[in-house]
């Protein structure tokens, strides 16, 4: 069964229901937790009564610096949301470590952003160094990725797309909210990974909820992809995209056509002005829910509850 790890400011601890035990650990960063899986067994198995959890104020349990990087377009819901047809060749992106908040904190959106997005996703933490060359078969997987959190890649579509840019438009601050727990996997619980369902609210509105098997390039061969070319240590994130639901959606065939014709200047302006009657953008005093799990509950990485907010 997989172990739920909670890091707060005064330390790491495990969850056990409604209450968590400390963990007797001098691990600082997410790469020393891991290693330090001793620690972690002594807790889980410990006869402490605990401190109830709604006490606690959680942080990402992902540590900054580290690498995080993200694939484009992994689920068929979002590919049919974006308008792709056939074939969709993997690609990754790059996120900046800083952005990575908790899972309580505010979204933040910048003054100069106003159609802010967001996208449910599952990440994995890896546990082990991951050399560029490397191939990773299914069963390797337990060799590799340590564990599991809840993701949301934040985006600021009007910088993503008028610049193509997304790593600015992904990497202002808070924008991949990161936790509750990091779900420390057994080698058994890889077995369950396509149970996992991803679910997104906004004020209470279901907008994405997907189970795993919709994902188009699993963990295994995403990591051999990614091996290409980037080297990967224990404690980086790599989020593995999200299903339909976004606020984005790609606008109708024959829009898009008449827009091709016009220059970019033009195309932009008149792409968010009809994006601009799109109730389902991020503002200010909406509440952002995100919860993955398997349907039994073997694999339950917490919710998330993120308000969202103005830059001053």
């Amino acid at each position: 069964m997989s172990t739920s790890i909670l890091r707060t400011a005064e330390g790491w601890w495990v969850v056990r229901d409604a209450r968590a035990v400390r963990i007797d650990t001098k691990a600082v960063t997410t790469a020393e937790l891991i290693a330090d899986r001793a620690a972690v067994l002594e807790a889980a198995l410990s006869d402490e009564t605990g401190t109830p959890v709604a006490d606690l104020v959680a942080l990402s349990p992902v540590t900054a610096p580290c690498r995080v990087v993200a694939q484009m377009v992994n689920y068929r819901s979002h590919a049919r949301d974006s308008g792709f047809t056939g074939d969709i060749p993997p690609a990754f992106f790059r996120k900046a470590s800083g952005s990575v908040s908790g899972p309580d904190q505010a979204i933040v959106r910048p003054a100069h952003v106003k159609f802010l997005d967001y996208e449910v996703e599952l990440g994995l933490v890896m546990g082990a160094p991951l050399p560029v060359g490397t191939v990773v078969e299914e069963r390797d997987l337990p060799s590799y990725v340590a564990g599991l959190v809840v993701t949301n890649d934040v985006s600021a579509r009007d910088v993503q797309l008028t610049k193509t840019q997304f790593y600015e438009s992904k990497s202002y601050p808070t924008f991949p909210p990161t936790g509750p727990y990091l779900s420390l996997l057994d080698p058994e619980d890889f077995a369950h990974f396509l149970d996992l369902r991803l679910r997104l609210s906004v004020n209470g509105e279901l907008r994405q909820d997907r189970a795993l098997a919709d994902m188009i390039v699993r963990p295994a061969q995403a990591l051999t992809l990614l091996a290409r070319f980037q080297t990967l240590d224990p404690g980086d994130l790599l989020l593995t995209g999200t299903p339909g639901g976004t606020a984005l959606k790609a606008p109708p065939k024959a829009v898009e056509k008449i827009g091709s014709l016009l220059p970019p200047a033009m195309k932009w302006k008149a792409f968010f002005k009809s994006q601009a009657r799109n109730p389902h953008y991020l503002n200010r005093g909406d509440l952002v829910t995100a919860t993955i799990a398997t349907p039994d509950g073997r694999i339950d990485l917490g919710e998330q509850r993120n308000p969202v907010t103005d830059a001053n």
